[in-house]
């Protein structure tokens, strides 16, 4: 992993600097792998854009998909690791426009999955493989991207396992740590998904899938839209 040079007795030293080079325990970075996990398995619209899109353009749609969720947490990490996402998340008007933004972004993708059960899907319908794998990475990247809560999350989780004064660099290690299992996991789905794809691309099959990812997604954007004009 990233951080494996990291790992020491940490002790606290006097006029350390926010740029320094910190560590962290070896027990401290397994918590925080636990609790990367638990929220990395956790069903959510990044999953549901995977198995979506793996459906419509196979393999490597579904690898190119977790890739771009993979770096919109990269860009939120490096993000958080300067201190910008905390002034984004200051900013009351910016950040309710990318919470619309990320809803509006979920309900179209929805209604494209919907708009399929008519049909050939949209994303996949004579496109080649290429422009089928950029789509679907642009796809992960910017629902990813608009999902403010991930602001929120990186700020909530990756301060309290780096220490009082976190350095840029610890910040970052831990923060590409969480990209990569995400990777990793979303990947594994995308793998699982196209094994059983003799099975799920069957037209009953497919439609009710179809179905049930499109709703979800829609149900998705319409919660994450409430709760930003509710906020």
């Amino acid at each position: 992993m990233c951080v494996w040079f990291l790992f020491a007795n940490r002790r606290p030293q006097r006029g350390h600097r926010h740029n320094e080079l910190t560590v962290i325990g070896l027990g401290s970075y397994l918590a925080f792998l636990g609790v990367s996990l638990l929220v990395i398995c956790t069903p959510g619209q990044d999953t549901a854009l995977t198995i979506r899109n793996t459906l419509a353009g196979g393999r490597p749609a579904g690898v190119a998909t977790a890739a771009g969720v993979a770096a919109g947490q990269a860009t939120w990490t490096v993000a958080t690791s300067a201190g910008l996402a905390v002034v984004l998340a200051a900013s009351e008007p910016v950040f309710f426009a990318i919470r619309l933004a990320g809803a509006a972004y979920l309900v179209y993708l929805g209604v494209r999955t919907l708009m399929s059960l008519r049909g050939q899907h949209p994303d996949h319908a004579q496109a080649p493989r290429q422009s089928r794998t950029g789509r679907a990475f642009a796809q992960g990247y910017l629902s990813n991207l608009s999902n403010a809560k991930m602001v929120a999350f990186f700020i909530s989780l990756l301060p309290p396992f780096a220490g009082p004064q976190p350095s840029f660099v610890l910040l970052l290690a831990l923060g590409l740590n969480f990209c990569l299992l995400t990777l990793a996991w979303l990947t594994a789905y995308a793998f699982a998904v196209e094994r059983m794809s003799s099975w799920l691309r069957l037209a009953r099959v497919r439609k009710a899938i179809d179905a049930a990812l499109g709703a979800v997604l829609v149900a998705l954007g319409v919660r994450v839209g409430f709760e930003a004009v509710r906020a």
